[in-house]
């Protein structure tokens, strides 16, 4: 019974669970608090003044990062949207028009696809052929992998990717499956092993076919991901050997403090210990090629954000009369300062981290 019950709380969300985390303003009360409290470290923003930086701006919106909903079929340990199967949040066909119709109009040239599971979304089709339709540059999804095998109705997503030429990003926190498992939950190795074999075997991640497919790895623990050509070297040389997989880069992301990756943190009693390893490894190059100065990131409500992170910290962009999408304006967007916070440490911390890796 004890079994079943654990079994049942690992597929539930922070949200279903009523944890104190699922409210932002517990997040950004241990964020605040501590040693920025004390001042025993610097704040994010004591750094960005440090380097004559404050307040951070964008250089140029490139890149509309749109949240199709946070749910998901898996419940990941390190997920920072605190997706899983217990979320309903969707976004509807009204929305993806609008964005659309913003991508017709400006040099947004990269439409990325996250979630949660965005396949889950029963619009994603019709959002990803209608975005090709309008000539978007680069439509890029973000997928776990194992949806593709979840259901019948998912079995075909390869093809359908191919076909529309999509770019996929998938996640694999490593080679074997204790690793991945224990992240990411049981049996998802399995499975993650068979959806890249279904994606070869359409041509993704093949050497020189122009279907690309590239994977995610994010720490297992509290510490900083290794050097990501390395670690790119290593995934091809196992995943070849063992699996006879092929794929294009792969993209190390740091595991940031923010919602279920914050609970792990503090469950072990590494959160102190995990905020200084990010604090010493701030590396000012990566600050000024953080991501949320390219790209703007969309709620499933239709809110803008600086980043996906700042999305789950409810934390909008500050330009107030550009907040939704249906009040969209390219040049207030790209006068607006970026909402900074301790969380930011985690994509300045060595070689940097957003959502296409490194930055250094």
């Amino acid at each position: 019974m004890e079994v079943q019950t654990k079994k049942k709380e690992s597929k539930r969300s922070l949200k279903g669970k009523n944890h104190k985390l699922a409210q932002v303003e517990e997040q950004l009360k241990v964020l605040s608090g501590g040693d920025f409290a004390d001042g025993s470290l610097p704040t994010f923003k004591d750094k960005i003044e440090q380097m004559g930086e404050y307040p951070l701006r964008p250089t140029n919106i490139e890149i509309m990062q749109v949240n199709l909903g946070y749910m998901c079929n898996l419940v990941c340990k390190h997920c920072h949207v605190d997706a899983g199967p217990d979320r309903r949040e969707i976004m509807g066909r009204e929305y993806m028009q609008i964005i659309l119709d913003i991508m017709k109009k400006t040099d947004i040239h990269t439409l990325d696809l996250t979630g949660g599971a965005p396949e889950m979304n029963p619009d994603f089709r019709w959002f990803v052929t209608e975005a090709k339709k309008i000539g978007v540059k680069d439509i890029i999804v973000r997928s776990n992998l194992t949806i593709i095998l979840a259901n019948k109705k998912y079995y075909d997503l390869p093809e359908f990717f191919a076909e529309n030429n999509v770019h996929v990003i998938s996640s694999l926190p490593y080679y074997n499956k204790a690793k991945t498992d224990r992240q990411r939950g049981e049996g998802v190795f399995s499975d993650s092993i068979k959806a890249l074999k279904m994606l070869n075997a359409v041509g993704y991640g093949m050497p020189d076919s122009p279907l690309k497919m590239d994977l995610v790895y994010n720490p297992s623990g509290a510490f900083l991901p290794g050097n990501q050509e390395q670690l790119q070297a290593d995934f091809k040389r196992e995943l070849k050997k063992l699996f006879d997989i092929e794929f294009h880069e792969l993209f190390t992301i740091t595991n940031l403090p923010i919602s279920r990756f914050l609970d792990y943190l503090l469950a072990s009693e590494n959160y102190d210990d995990y905020m200084e390893t990010l604090v010493q490894a701030f590396n000012p190059t990566a600050a000024m090629n953080v991501m949320c100065r390219n790209t703007i990131s969309v709620d499933y409500d239709g809110y803008m954000y600086d980043c996906d992170f700042n999305q789950m910290l409810a934390m909008k962009v500050a330009a107030p009369k550009s907040q939704h999408i249906k009040d969209f304006d390219i040049e207030a967007l790209n006068k607006r300062p970026i909402f900074i916070h301790q969380h930011c440490y985690g994509c300045t911390a060595g070689a940097g981290s957003s959502c296409q890796g490194a930055v250094t």
